[in-house]
């Protein structure tokens, strides 16, 4: 078992994410998304409401300067955007201190959930009328419109957010994953592979197919992928007590620390 240390934590916090080039603090693409490497983590921004706009990873390697904090809230408040955080509970305390001083308020929990994998591990196969496969090219839409369906009591499906789901397939070190029941698509999930990290992340399972088997399936899926690439620990995110969560646990994973959502607003 492996013991929850700064060592493991650093580890985990960057393996959801593609460091950037030598010496370059930020990158924006052609469709407006923009990366920024700022207080020992990383500032993301997909869209005004995308899920996936958010800064992690700060306060990992000591407090943040008011200066870096001046040009993380400016990365997104230039964009349109509240400033948004996702804090590991072992980031530095003055730093926590400091987003209350900002005005930071807090909108949500997650849990951080890890396993090791043996070489030797053998995962089960999919059940009877049930395809667990990484989605071809062709399928981009399709594995966007699933994810995002499944995600709909979270978020509003729309455009901006398949579109969004939509970038994982040119995402680097990211392989998307479609399940299907009976040649249908059901659900849908990413797997990461960064630095002997495999990053469990996304599952989504549209509700008519829900409490079928799907979420482990696919889980044995990634795992088996993972392990063959060499992996030797995965990782996932949950809501707390979630059904995701439990499934996860019964196939041995163990939650390692909860997460804090900060949120600065402007009015």
């Amino acid at each position: 078992m492996k013991f929850v240390d700064m060592d493991l934590v650093r580890r985990l916090e960057i393996a959801g994410h593609t460091a950037l080039a030598p010496g370059q603090m930020e990158e924006t693409d052609s469709d407006g998304h923009a990366r920024m490497a700022v207080g020992g983590g990383i500032a993301i921004f997909r869209g005004v409401n995308s899920p996936m706009t958010q800064a992690e990873g700060m306060g990992l390697n000591g407090p943040l300067s008011e200066e870096e904090f001046d040009r993380l809230e400016e990365f997104f408040r230039s964009r349109g955007s509240a400033v948004i955080l996702e804090v590991c509970p072992l980031a530095d305390a003055n730093f926590i201190q400091k987003l209350g001083a900002r005005g930071y308020r807090v909108t949500e929990f997650s849990n951080v959930l890890i396993r090791e994998i043996t070489p030797d591990e053998q995962f089960a196969s999919p059940p009877s009328g049930l395809t667990v496969r990484q989605a071809a090219a062709g399928k981009k839409r399709l594995f966007a419109e699933t994810m995002a369906r499944g995600f709909a009591e979270y978020f509003e499906v729309t455009e901006e957010l398949i579109d969004t789901v939509q970038g994982f397939f040119s995402g680097p070190d990211v392989q998307p994953y479609l399940v299907l029941v009976d040649g249908k698509a059901a659900a849908g999930g990413t797997l990461t592979l960064r630095n002997g990290v495999a990053g469990l992340m996304g599952t989504s399972t549209l509700p008519e197919f829900r409490r079928r088997g799907i979420q482990t399936a696919l889980i044995h899926a990634r795992l088996a992928d993972a392990r063959a690439a060499g992996c030797d620990l995965a990782m996932s995110m949950t809501l707390p007590i979630s059904g995701s969560q439990r499934n996860l646990e019964r196939q041995g994973f163990r939650v390692v620390y909860t997460r804090t959502k900060f949120v600065r607003e402007w009015n």
